[in-house]
């Protein structure tokens, strides 16, 4: 039963990490769906999403960028 009520979490998970990201896109007019196109400003919603309690996959979900990256900038010696 463990296993059935984790599948659904995971998938309520990242049908959140969706609306999420549609909202986020939206509220930066971002129209370019493009996949692996680098974006300015990252940085700035990962730190927001990350004070906000959102772990690392979760944020590389929300944002379009691997997870190595968002981990890398929650570090603190990048943060100025």
């Amino acid at each position: 039963m463990a296993s059935n009520s984790e599948a659904l979490s995971d998938d309520i998970s990242r049908k959140l990490n969706v609306l999420i990201a549609l909202s986020m896109r939206q509220l930066l007019d971002d129209k370019d769906f493009t996949k692996g196109k680098r974006k300015q400003g990252v940085g700035e919603i990962v730190r927001f999403l990350a004070d906000m309690g959102l772990g690392a996959n979760d944020i590389a979900a929300i944002v379009g960028s691997p997870v190595t990256s968002v981990r890398t900038l929650l570090t603190p010696t990048r943060r100025k």
